[in-house]
Order: C-alpha cells, then structure tokens, then sequence
C-alpha cells in the first residue's frame, strides 16, 4: 500500500529523503516501553536517522478502514490518553504543551508524548515502537547554516549528533527519551495541505475508540510554527509583553543613520537647533508681510488746515435787535449776527407764503424770463376774493395766470385765495400742499415750525425766527424769486387795476430788497427782510427776520408798521458795521497735505484774500479740494485745493499751493503701516 507523506516537504525534498535513507520500513506493532531506558539506548535512538514517513494507505471507497475493522485491546496506557488527542490537525506544537518536556527515566511517557504527530517525528519508528511517540520536530531551522539544498530535518537539541545511515537502537524494545524541542525558530517547510474529514463508518459498524488505532496509521498531524509576535501597526497600543514605541528625535536618527552617536544635549545647540528650525520659516513670514505691505495701494492724500489759520476783525460792534419780539440776522458768505429774543414758535401771519412760493418752484422750476404754465382758477378762488377780513386779490372763476403772474399776485400784494389755488393747483387739495410744505421744513433743519395751511391766515401755523431765516437763505438762491420780492408793484393783465408791495421799506429804506410781510391779530408784525451793501466792490446779501412785533393798542397794521420800523433800524445797523478786511495773505501757511502714512506737505495761499466782516467776527476758515483729487506726488506751487473763508454762497475763497515737493510715503512708512 501506499502512504501519504505529512512531512510538509516538497516532492523534490520527499525524493531526495528516499535515496538519502532507503526505502521506507513497514510500522511493526506497537510495544510497552520498558520502565527505564539506558542512556546510550536514549542517546542512540535520538542519533538515529530520520527515515521518510511512509503514506497511509488509501480506503477503498464504500470500505471501512482495516483500523476500524479489526481493533486492538486498549491498554492502561491507552486509557490515560483518552481525550489527550489533538483534535486540530494544525494545532502548533509550540503551544506549551507537556509533549515538549523531556521524560525522566524509569517514568512512562505522557500519552500525549506517545501521540505526537508523525511529521514531527521525522518518519516511522526503525526499532518497531510507535514513531508517533519518538517523533522530534523535523523543521529545517532558519539560519545562515541553512542551505538551500539541504533536505534532512536537524534535531531540536544543538548537542545531539545523527548516527549513521542504518543504526538501530541499542535494545529491542527500548524507547528513546522524548526530545526537548528546539527553542531558536524555524524556517516553516511548505504549508500543509488540510486533511480530509473521516468518513463516516459503514452502518452497523462502530466507530473507533480514541485509544484503538490500528497499526502504522499515523496519529492526527500538527504543524509546528515559530511562536512569533505580531508587529505592532502604526497607532496600534502594544500588546502584552511588548513595550510602547515612540519615535525618536530627528537629531538621533540622523546620528543612526550616519553612524554618529548624537552630541550631548546643551541649552547653547538647543538655541542652535531651533534657529535652523525656525529661522528659514521667519525669513519667509518676514519677506512675505514686507511685499504685502509694499504693494498695498497708498491710502488717499488729504487737506487739513493748520492750527493757526484764523482771523479776528478789529473794533467794537453790536446789532440793534428790537426791544421785544424775536428776530435773527446774518450776512450771507460772512457768518451769523445772532439772534435776539426767546426763540419760541408763534404765529407766521402771510410769512408762510414764502414757504408756499419755495414749494411750488422746487415742483415747477422757473427760469429767468420764463413764465411757466398756464393755471385757471376755478370757483373758491372767486368765492374766496369776496372775504373782507383777509388780503386777496380780485379773481373770477375761469380766468387764467402764468406761473410767474401768480407768484407776483402772491408774493406783492399777499393775496390768501392765490395761495389756495396755488395749493390746490399743485397738489390737489389744500391739506396735501400743507403736508409737502411740512416736509421741505424738515429738510431744511426747521425743528420749530409747523405748516396748517399755505396762506398762514391760521394761527396753528407757527414758527420761530431762526428757523425763517433758514428758509430765507434757501429761497433767495432762486433768481426769479428774488425778482419777484423786490418789485413795488406789479401790473397784471386781467386784473382791474395794478398790485402794490406791502413792504414799505423797498422804497424808504435804500438796499431793501423784499422777502415778505405779514400782520394778524394773533401774530402781530412781522417781516421777512434782505437787503445788500458792497463791500470792496461786492454786494453782501443780508437776510433777517423779524416777528411778534406788536403795538400797544393797535391793529394789524399798527403791528405791520411797528415791524418795519424795527427792523430799518436792524438793517442801517447791520449795514454800517460791514467792512472788509485781508484775512489771509499770500504766502501763509494754511494747512497741509496728510498722505495718510504720517508724512504732510505744508500749503500756501496763492494770494491776499479779503472778507466781509464786522468788528469781533471771527470768521469760519474751511480747506478743500476743491472737486480735484490730491496727487500722492507733485511739484512745489502745484495747486492742490481751495481755502474758504467765511460760510454760504458769498464766502470768500483763495487757492492754496504746495510750498514744496509732494512725495509718496517712503519704505519705512509703508512698512510699518497699520490698517
């Protein structure tokens, strides 16, 4: 019959073992070991050589094995060994098992000695005991003494020496001490192919006993592996019995790699290390922040004045405000006069047509010589003409006036029912006009007044001096109005006879040039006034307002007249103490240019600049640019903007100049710069 061979050899190997040992012997029947074994019986069995194992026979297929068929009597032996077979055929024998431990004499061998498997006892038994019980790891062991032909397994033990080819052992019937197996590991043979499940025994015949085995059938085969230990992954926590790997400083590998041992630690190459470490990365942040900061864009140049760019004018002077009442004056393009009085809304009269006039020329804009759209009057502005107890003008329903016809009707002889139809003309209805003259107040910055109606014949239609002034100033820009409040008197096609100017002081009082008079009851007198003088060869607008001026037992009229008489006296006052004076000579130093980096440049003024003034006046000093950027660089004498003196329309202005060369922020500038 033919055996398998289980030695994990290949069958090169398993050829070459053949002709190196012989021919394969037939198992003989297992003996009971003798109680003691001589030593040079042990030692000759284990020099021994190692025969080839031989195959098992093959079972026929329907058959059962002969070893099932005809079993032997267990012995006492056997009996302790029940349970003790491997029942994993690759178990490894460096498991820890008692099948490693040498036998001591005159002490039986473990069942488990006697059941190791055939490939580890390198082949069958050449004294005709149970090679299972012999066997010795047959493992080639790793190692440069390895060849690469060699095909005879070495003995675990390094002391132990082969016999030679044939030698059998020195007693019949002795048994070799169990051989302690060889602690250096192996080079692991070939794998080994898994064995076969047992088929299952025939019906009607038993199966075999785990101490029956039939003689020369192998026991179960386990590999013997190296009991190696995992390598431990990367992030990986060690296992039991392996120690914690960490990585070791760069300095060190360096020295592993170099064959150098690493220099001894000192704070002078701590320094050292972290400057070649850190100092490459430094150097790039540094060029890095200084480009960025270099090509930044510059931030925009900017004038700014100089500290001591002032003027004061010489002289006493005082304006002569009425006694009671509230009023407020200034000359435009100078300053402000002030005002006098508790500035506390009353009652407006006819001066709310000014507001009336200013709405409906921002909604319907004139210009010189033009005479606007045509309006027809409808029916309550012929009803309202026939009212006695107000100022009106004679109208009939059906007629028609131009634009400016009916601002010379409202504005000259104050005619209530023409500012109605106004109203109702722009807005619809007379509520409507009233909200929209609210709201132009408010742009304007007129925190006390309030608009009722657009005539101001209402006494809830209120205001102060102050605020007035601030409409005045606004609505003396508009060209045609200002021609319309300078006339006396005004003839009107359509109408039966001419209109006349309430405001006797444009024909008494030289200069006086409108805006408007009014008269209640409830208000008193009051009037809204401009009037001009020249200075150096320049008209200077004055503006003022004058109202609550009553007359002790009077009329409306009586109240008019007191107004008027009040505010002459304001006017000659005002008149008689404007001068001018060289409030900036050429030359001066007036301010800067700011090229936002620290650096400034100073300015110049290109020539005298006189202003109006009166004595104590310290006029307001503004620089600009004018409505031209500043340059980053320019040459000295470049004009660079333009000084005001002085606030409004009228003010007094100069151009200023570099007194030297302008030029961009430097490297250091830029460099340091924040924001």
């Amino acid at each position: 019959m033919k055996e398998l061979s289980v030695t994990g050899e290949s069958p090169d190997e398993s050829k070459q073992g053949q002709s190196s040992t012989g021919p394969t012997q037939a198992p003989s029947e297992p003996k009971e070991p003798s109680e003691a074994t001589a030593p040079s019986e042990t030692k000759a069995s284990s020099e021994a050589t190692e025969p080839e194992v031989a195959s098992a026979p093959k079972a026929k297929a329907g058959t059962s094995p002969a070893w099932a068929a005809a079993p032997r009597p267990s012995t006492d032996g056997d009996a302790r060994t029940d349970g003790a077979i491997p029942t994993d055929p690759r178990r490894s024998l460096s498991a820890g098992t008692d099948a490693r431990k040498p036998v001591p004499d005159g002490a039986k061998a473990p069942a488990e000695a006697r059941q190791t498997p055939r490939w580890a006892a390198g082949g069958t038994d050449v004294a005709g005991t149970d090679s299972a019980a012999q066997a010795t790891v047959a493992l080639p062991a790793l190692g440069p003494g390895a060849g690469a032909g060699e095909d005879t397994a070495r003995t675990p033990a390094a002391e132990e020496k082969r016999p030679a080819p044939g030698a059998a052992p020195s007693g019949a019937g002795a048994r070799p001490a169990a051989v302690k197996p060889a602690q250096a590991p192996v080079r692991e043979s070939e794998p080994v192919p898994p064995v076969a499940p047992a088929r299952p025994p025939a019906a009607g015949v038993p199966g075999p006993k785990a101490a029956e085995r039939p003689t020369g059938v192998p026991g179960p085969v386990t590999t013997a592996r190296p009991a190696t230990q995992p390598a431990t992954q990367p992030g990986t926590p060690p296992g039991p019995g392996q120690s914690e790997q960490r990585p070791r400083p760069p300095i060190d590998l360096l020295a592993q790699l170099t064959n150098t041992p690493a220099p001894p630690q000192t704070p002078m190459r701590s320094v050292a290390r972290r400057f070649r470490i850190w100092g490459p990365v430094v150097v790039v942040l540094a060029v890095g922040v200084v480009t960025a900061q270099m090509v930044r864009p510059l931030p925009k140049p900017t004038l700014a004045l100089e500290g001591s760019a002032s003027y004061t004018f010489q002289g006493d002077f005082s304006v002569p405000w009425p006694d009671h009442g509230q009023s407020a004056a200034k000359v435009v393009g100078a300053g402000s006069l002030g005002t006098s009085g508790e500035q506390k809304p009353v009652p407006t009269a006819s001066v709310a047509k000014v507001m009336t006039a200013y709405v409906i020329l921002k909604g319907h804009p004139l210009k010189k010589g033009e005479s606007g759209e045509q309006i027809t009057l409808d029916a309550q502005a012929e009803a309202d003409s026939a009212k006695k107890d107000e100022s009106r003008v004679p109208l009939k329903a059906g007629q028609r006036f131009t634009q400016e016809q009916m601002l010379q009707m409202l504005m000259i002889p104050s005619g209530n029912n023409v500012a109605r139809q106004l109203a109702r003309w722009d807005a619809g209805s007379e509520d409507a006009f009233a909200e929209k003259m609210n709201k132009v107040a408010r742009e304007l910055g007129m925190k006390d007044t309030v608009y009722t109606d657009p005539s101001g014949f209402l006494e809830s239609t209120r205001s102060t001096a102050a605020d007035q002034l601030k409409l005045a100033e606004a609505v003396m820009q508009n060209e045609v109005f200002r021609q319309v409040v300078r006339m006396p008197s005004a003839t009107i096609p359509g109408l039966e006879k001419p209109i006349y100017n309430n405001n006797a002081l444009l024909t008494t009082q030289p200069g006086t040039a409108g805006i408007k008079t009014g008269s209640t009851t409830p208000a008193g007198g009051a009037l809204m006034w401009a009037a001009y003088r020249t200075v150096d060869g320049k008209d200077q607008l004055l503006l003022g307002v004058t109202m609550d001026q009553r007359s002790p037992g009077g009329d409306s009229n009586a109240h008019l007249k007191r107004a008027l008489d009040n505010t002459q006296k304001v006017i000659a006052g005002i008149r008689d103490g404007l001068v001018s004076a060289t409030v900036v000579k050429k030359g001066q130093v007036v301010g800067y240019v700011d090229d936002g980096l620290g650096g400034r440049t100073p300015v110049v003024a290109t020539a005298d600049l006189k202003s109006a003034g009166w004595p104590g006046l310290k006029p307001a000093f503004k620089l600009a640019d004018g409505g031209r950027a500043v340059p980053h660089e320019a040459k000295a004498g470049t004009e660079v903007g333009v000084l005001t003196v002085g606030d409004g329309p009228g003010a007094a202005k100069v151009p200023v100049a570099l007194q030297k060369d302008l030029s961009e922020p430097g490297f250091g500038s830029k460099l340091v710069r924040l924001g």
